[in-house]
């Protein structure tokens, strides 16, 4: 009689192990990373917004002479106060914390998942174009040449 051997088919539970510790480390390292460039993209996002809304209170200004209100007397409201502008889900609220009839400040603070980003924190400009982070606590027009660095990384 002749004996058959099977030579057996498939992964040992060895090199199953192997490759699972493989994607572990691939993750352990690739989801912090991942999770920054989310960061960065929806900050990038609001500041695009900010520049928007500044746009937008410069025409005003244009139209009316003033940024508080028009020449009716209305006060000056934004076109929308959250970023992203289109959605259900928000990242940053937009605010006017400041405006008088010659100035203003718009601020983006960061919330919900975003509100983790502690290295720029909530993003303001003014009607002068200074760019600040930390809600005013750094500004573009710093004399400190690391503090304007800062700035520019997070806008």
């Amino acid at each position: 009689m002749k004996k058959t051997i099977h030579k057996s088919r498939g992964f040992t539970l060895i090199e199953l192990m192997i490759v699972l510790t493989i994607a572990a480390i691939l993750m352990a390292v690739g989801y912090p990373a991942y999770k920054q460039y989310i960061t960065k993209a929806r900050r990038v996002d609001a500041g695009a917004n900010l520049l928007e809304l500044a746009q937008y209170m410069e025409r005003f200004f244009t139209e009316n002479g003033r940024y508080d209100q028009d020449t009716g007397g209305t006060a000056v409201s934004l076109p929308y106060n959250k970023s992203p502008k289109e959605g259900t889900t928000t990242f940053y609220n937009i605010t006017m914390p400041a405006v008088s009839s010659t100035a203003f400040t718009l601020q983006a603070t960061p919330t919900g998942d975003q509100a983790s980003d502690t290295e720029c924190g909530a993003l303001t400009i003014n009607s002068t174009g200074v760019k600040c982070i930390k809600a005013g606590a750094s500004c573009s027009n710093n004399a400190s040449a690391s503090v304007q660095q800062a700035v520019r990384d997070c806008w």
